[in-house]
């Protein structure tokens, strides 16, 4: 089954930059590796083969601003195999990793979505992104004291930016008749 199966939020404020980074993992069963954590399909999973932490390592080659990070776990099919604690970290190179986030997972059906935004400013209205070269999930531990983890999906999503931010006004205040008229390159 596709993607649509249990739907992923609207993206009309993110979008997801899992393409530009570099994907590795500390250990994988043969089959069950990085193509398998990305292929957009709930039918296929990441299984760790060896000791915990379980790691997935996402590097950029530039400094990534950072809205959201999604796993998407099934407990129902995993069972002892899915993420109970989850440790997310980030920094400019594996030297430097400070953990942002820890989570613990009850028994997860579907997207988890882990929010890695903060607010700011003096009324706390700014939204302010994480930024880093290197995200680091670590599995601490799986349900039922598991050895091994299975995460089928893993999504990580930046900021969508208007196109026409950098010309300081919104282009789509232009809507008159006139400019309307040329809107349309042909």
């Amino acid at each position: 089954t596709a993607m649509d199966e249990k739907t992923v939020q609207n993206d009309s404020e993110r979008r997801e930059i899992g393409g530009e980074a570099a994907w590795t993992l500390s250990s994988a069963k043969p089959g069950n590796g990085v193509e398998q954590l990305r292929d957009d399909n709930f039918e296929t999973f990441w299984q760790s083969d060896g000791a915990q932490p379980h790691l997935i390592n996402i590097q950029f080659y530039k400094k990534m601003r950072i809205k959201e990070l999604q796993l998407f776990c099934d407990f129902k099919r995993d069972e002892s195999y899915t993420p109970n604690k989850v440790s997310i970290r980030a920094g400019t190179g594996f030297h430097d990793l400070r953990e942002v986030h820890l989570v613990e997972l009850d028994e997860p059906d579907g997207w988890v979505s882990i929010d890695l935004t903060t607010k700011s400013g003096a009324n706390e209205g700014c939204l302010e992104y994480l930024r880093a070269h290197v995200v680091q999930i670590a599995v601490l531990s799986s349900h039922q004291n598991g050895r091994d983890t299975h995460v089928r999906q893993v999504k990580i999503y930046g900021p969508r930016q208007s196109a026409t931010k950098g010309f300081g006004t919104e282009l789509s205040r232009f809507n008159s008749i006139e400019f309307l008229h040329f809107s349309c390159i042909r």
